[in-house]
């Protein structure tokens, strides 16, 4: 009488060290240029283990977006105040991670990635705009996307190309534009 292999997850110290390698990797390299092997042995173990950890490179890549985003942090932002609140944490330093990867390190480098986009689009939409819309009275998933996109612009000229108006704030000028900027978008428009 034979025994049922049982499939165990493995231990989360090896997925974490799994989960920052593809961080690295995919913060350096596209989507495309960066391999499960490269990843696997960047933490010394069989790929195998890697599809074991996470399913597939897209799932792999999915986790590494959301774990530097770090998009939870707009649920936690109050309503009374949201335009200032959220100016206020675009513009907050990022907090020390022990990748050293910026939140838009991974996204920037796979746009042009087809696969790489599905898996942005997705993360965009559920974790950003929907939180997003939750913060805007009335809702409205079109003012969301735009506040997204306006502080995704912003993160790309601020902290990817780094416009010098733009990192160089030492009058404090930007958050209140910031601020007022998502305050015109969010505004419920009266005449409608």
């Amino acid at each position: 009488m034979g025994t049922a292999a049982v499939c165990l997850p493995p231990p989360a110290s090896t997925r974490s060290r799994i989960l920052n390698a593809a961080i690295k990797r995919f913060a350096r390299f596209s989507y495309e240029e960066t391999g499960l092997r490269d990843i696997a042995d960047d933490v010394g173990v069989d790929v195998a283990y890697v599809h074991r950890s996470f399913g597939s490179k897209e799932r792999l890549f999915a986790e590494a977006v959301r774990a530097t985003a770090q998009a939870e942090r707009i649920s936690a932002l109050g309503e009374a105040n949201f335009p200032s609140e959220l100016a206020r944490e675009f513009l907050a330093e990022d907090p020390e991670t022990e990748h050293g990867v910026r939140p838009l390190d991974i996204s920037v480098r796979s746009l042009s990635s087809a696969s790489a986009a599905s898996v942005l689009r997705e993360f965009i939409l559920n974790d950003v705009i929907v939180p997003l819309n939750e913060k805007i009275q009335p809702p409205d998933l079109r003012r969301a996307a735009l506040v997204a996109a306006l502080l995704a612009g912003l993160g790309i000229l601020k902290d990817v190309l780094k416009i010098d108006p733009l990192v160089n704030d030492d009058e404090g000028e930007l958050e209140p534009l910031i601020r007022d900027a998502i305050a015109a978008i969010i505004k419920h428009p009266t005449g409608s």
